[in-house]
């Protein structure tokens, strides 16, 4: 693979992008710390909490300010595992690393809980996000898609905010829309059902589908959404060829397994998660569980 420093600093760490998430990062803390009280009610943010905010932001800058997201522009795998993270990895550790009541302040005003509520139904949340995300790979939309700078901002934008709904009934602290363990047990079997279809066309494809990395006049347009084109035009490259070892189809095939296998990681540990968690709950309820009005200890002895 060619060295990707010819593309220079820029297109390699995103400063600005950087910049504005050391920004998001501090006014977390700011407000967390010395917010609103009538926001916080007194309470305060624990450090576990804190920790997954700094987890998501950091995930964040890796997959879309660092060489990965230069790569992913020249590599369809790298696309796919960033499609990967950036989907299923991040939006539940903002979930985990945002307090209840800064979701309360943002969230449930009158204006934004209507759509909230009905946009985090389970239903809805689950045909949302993988109804998107397959029509997003179906090879016309995805060529289109990934040579407009503004439409792919959308695009992706409405893919993050699709797939925040989609964890939002299994992750949110507030009981917005909760379900019960095996009800969230059936959510996630049902995630994984619904993204097979747009893994499989990936990985079952006998030829490569997507002009965005096999043909190099849509590759350069493609490549200058993330490379400037004052860069790109210095530049004395033809295609993505040079920069992958593998040929198309192989990748394109890769790109597809490393989503399925990433997707069955994180579901698998969620649905761990949920199973032990709604299993501990239940031992909880019955040892407290009261004991019937006409329970007798005597009789209990001797029955017994």
């Amino acid at each position: 693979m060619s060295n990707l420093d010819i593309f220079g600093f820029r297109a390699l760490f995103s400063p600005y992008f950087f910049l504005f998430l050391v920004f998001i990062t501090l006014l977390y803390f700011l407000i967390v710390n010395k917010g609103y009280s009538r926001f916080r009610k007194g309470k305060k943010t624990s450090w576990q909490t804190k920790m997954f905010f700094v987890l998501a932001i950091v995930t964040l800058y890796i997959i879309k300010g660092s060489p990965v997201d230069l790569l992913s522009h020249l590599i369809f795998s790298a696309h796919m595992t960033q499609m990967a993270l950036l989907y299923l990895v991040v939006p539940p550790l903002f979930i985990l690393g945002i307090p209840s009541w800064g979701f309360e302040a943002v969230l449930f005003n009158k204006w934004v809980k209507p759509l909230f509520s009905f946009a985090t139904k389970p239903l809805i949340s689950l045909i949302l996000f993988n109804g998107a995300f397959s029509f997003y790979h179906l090879p016309l939309i995805f060529d289109f898609v990934k040579t407009n700078a503004f439409i792919h901002g959308s695009v992706t934008s409405f893919l993050f905010v699709a797939s925040f709904c989609m964890w939002w009934p299994l992750m949110n602290k507030v009981n917005e829309n909760d379900m019960s363990g095996i009800k969230k047990i059936g959510y996630i079997f049902a995630n994984g059902v619904l993204l097979t279809p747009a893994c499989a066309l990936i990985i079952f494809a006998d030829t490569p589908l997507y002009e965005t990395y096999t043909s190099p006049e849509a590759w350069l347009q493609a490549m200058s959404l993330c490379v400037p084109l004052d860069m790109l035009g210095s530049l004395n490259i033809s295609g993505p060829e040079m920069f992958n070892t593998l040929p198309p189809l192989e990748d394109q095939q890769l790109g597809g397994v490393l989503m399925k296998i990433i997707q069955e990681i994180v579901y698998g540990s969620i649905l761990a998660y949920v199973f032990f968690g709604w299993a501990r709950r239940e031992r909880a309820k019955d040892a407290i569980s009261p004991l019937p009005d006409d329970f007798s200890p005597s009789e209990h002895m001797v029955n017994k």
